[in-house]
């Protein structure tokens, strides 16, 4: 490969008052990286390419970069890349490539100083290698009347707020708003307007992508189609993400909230799909509600009714033909910027209780409808209120058909029900049993028809596990795979492909 000249600008490690060693390339012949304390024959040296912004390898830099969300796993990075331009990501993806090293961005997510990936179970994790600090990439380009481009590390919490600016908001938004653009699209993005809009990554025009050959490219639906089409909902498989130009839609003034509590699974049910059917609520989830003492669960819907001025819709007009507990309905008016950042409250209570920054084994599952009561029966005595701590279930429908990108994979009903078991363990818990519990329940899941939302914590997944969520997709999921990362190098931790 050519060999460019080293810059002391490209790499960084530790701070001058350590004088930590600093890296200036990879020894080919010993597969190590090398720092200026080593005595490396410089023909066998491959220098690091001149950078516009840093590669850091400083032991605290790199141990922010090893764990995720979920702590559940740790994958700790030889090299941290905050891209100073998009060139400083080919150079690197090239350089990856030339040398046999991993690849992955990081999504940095969250606020204040509390910024990590977002993924669960090391989705996000590049052992050994080199990950690429998403907060970069932070900026917003334009806002138009109908669309957004942003950098990949911009949240869609900082997007938002942006949006409102100009009376204008994504349609389809994530309950936690504090996730990075590019990693939501890279899984698919799920949230309460999906019934109408699709995933996050279904409001998506055109995105701005590093191969895993190296190539900067722009793709949308009529150009570069098949990128397109593989890298949002791809799993970081095809591409490292940089920008996105995302669909904006009016934002209305207020937000009617409706909480409607059951006791019964096929009210529940029943109520739900007639809210998805005749489209009431341009909003609606659920919850599965677990009760102590082993006394049955309730079931709560939530929707909303958005509207502007001052005077709010009759709620008796949303309310008619359902048949949820009168007496524990709850109905709330709030601002639009009050409910789409609605979860800030209940992080900020996970934080303040210490649950946080605790191992989380999540499962997030999509059910065909038709086996969406079996699988919740066969679940239920798993789900204690202990077995999922400080956390929540969610569990509500969508249109399958709204699921507008290939890869990402649904059942194949007109009708799916995200189950996502949110599990925030007691501090102190071990996660071996609820990983174990998952990895139980998606066993069964799959008997019944149900795909994985890949942001859970599976344990043990096998090609062949991979191979039956894809189905008939994995052929084009694998020749994409060829195409667009030959060498294998980016987002090694889905290991979906080994």
């Amino acid at each position: 490969m050519t060999r460019p000249p080293l810059s002391r600008r490209s790499v960084l490690a530790g701070t001058a008052a350590t004088a930590t060693a600093m890296v200036i390339g990879f020894d080919s012949a010993t597969r190590a990286w090398a720092t200026t304390q080593d005595a490396v024959p410089t023909g066998r040296l491959v220098p690091v390419p001149t950078l516009d912004g840093t590669l850091t390898s400083s032991a605290a830099t790199v141990a922010e970069f090893s764990q995720d969300f979920g702590r559940l796993t740790t994958s700790t990075p030889y090299a941290v890349l905050r891209p100073g331009s998009d060139q400083d990501v080919v150079k690197i993806v090239n350089y990856a490539r030339c040398n046999g090293l991993k690849v992955a961005m990081n999504g940095r997510s969250g606020t204040g100083t509390e910024l990590e990936s977002h993924s669960n179970y090391g989705q996000a994790g590049v052992a050994g290698g080199i990950s690429i600090d998403a907060r970069s990439l932070n900026r917003i380009h334009s806002i138009s009347a109908t669309s957004a481009t942003v950098d990949a590390g911009v949240t869609w919490a900082q997007l938002t707020d942006a949006a409102l600016a100009k009376g204008l908001t994504p349609p389809c938004l994530t309950d936690y708003l504090h996730l990075s653009v590019g990693g939501t699209i890279s899984v698919g993005g799920i949230g309460s307007t999906v019934q109408k809009y699709g995933l996050q990554a279904d409001t998506v025009e055109s995105i701005d992508i590093v191969t895993g050959t190296g190539q900067l490219v722009t793709a949308t639906a009529t150009r570069n189609r098949d990128l397109f089409n593989a890298a949002l909902a791809g799993a970081g498989q095809f591409g490292i993400i940089l920008r996105a130009t995302v669909k904006l839609v009016p934002a209305p003034q207020r937000a009617l909230v409706f909480n409607l509590f059951y006791d019964n699974l096929a009210t529940y049910l029943a109520d739900q799909e007639t809210i998805l059917r005749d489209g009431r609520f341009p909003s609606q989830v659920g919850e599965i509600v677990p009760q102590p003492n082993g006394a049955a669960p309730r079931y709560k819907i939530e929707t909303v009714v958005y509207y502007n001025g001052t005077t709010a819709p009759d709620p008796a007009r949303y309310l008619a033909g359902l048949s949820p507990v009168a007496a524990d309905t709850l109905i709330a008016d709030q601002t639009y910027r009050e409910y789409t950042f609605r979860a800030d409250a209940f992080a900020d209570n996970l934080k303040n209780l210490g649950y946080w920054n605790e191992p989380k084994p999540w499962l997030s599952l999509f059910l065909p409808a038709s086996k969406a009561a079996t699988f919740v029966n066969y679940a239920l005595p798993a789900l204690t209120p202990d077995a999922i701590g400080g956390g929540l279930l969610l569990f509500y429908p969508f249109p399958t058909n709204k699921i507008t990108r290939p890869n990402a994979i649904t059942p194949n009903e007109p009708v799916t029900y995200l189950f996502d078991l949110l599990t925030f363990p007691h501090p102190g818990t071990d996660p071996a049993p609820q990983l174990q519990r998952n990895r139980t329940l998606y066993d069964y899941a799959t008997t019944l028809g149900a795909k994985r939302y890949l942001v859970g914590a599976v344990p043990r997944m096998t090609q062949t596990d991979w191979q039956r969520h894809y189905g008939s997709q994995w052929a084009t999921l694998a020749a994409q795979k060829f195409r667009y990362d030959p060498a294998r190098i980016l987002t090694p931790g889905q290991n979906i492909f080994g």
